[in-house]
């Protein structure tokens, strides 16, 4: 069994750390955003499997919460960056689904998360 990757060095620029650490978050956030956008185009049918968007919804805002705490623990300015990411996050939910507002709160995280990992590259 490999062993895992080390973590970043304390030596790495910041904006790698929180690249690593945002990275999961990210991915999650994608993937939700992408599934998402397949299913508003009629490209992808769920049917009674909208659970699995739930899903990709509950791990997303889980993993930045917890990549949200590494920055914190590390007192990464990257966090600052990252915070504003919790409105979205927070009104998705209540913005009806299939509605063009549930989509335009859903992508307007992103800017947060790409600013969050470019922290510290001279931004």
């Amino acid at each position: 069994m490999p062993l895992p990757p080390a973590p970043p060095s304390p030596s790495a620029s910041p904006s790698l750390r929180a690249a690593v650490v945002l990275r999961p978050a990210m991915i999650a956030y994608a993937a939700n955003c992408g599934l998402g956008l397949a299913v508003a185009s009629g490209r992808v049918h769920l049917g009674g499997f909208r659970w699995v968007h739930h899903a990709l919804y509950v791990l997303t805002v889980t993993t930045t919460g917890l990549g949200a705490l590494a920055l914190l623990q590390r007192r990464d300015r990257a966090l600052l960056r990252l915070l504003p990411v919790a409105l979205p996050l927070a009104l998705v939910p209540r913005v009806p689904a299939r509605s063009r507002g549930h989509v335009l709160v859903a992508l307007s995280a992103a800017p947060f998360y790409a600013a969050a990992c470019r922290s510290g590259r001279g931004r």
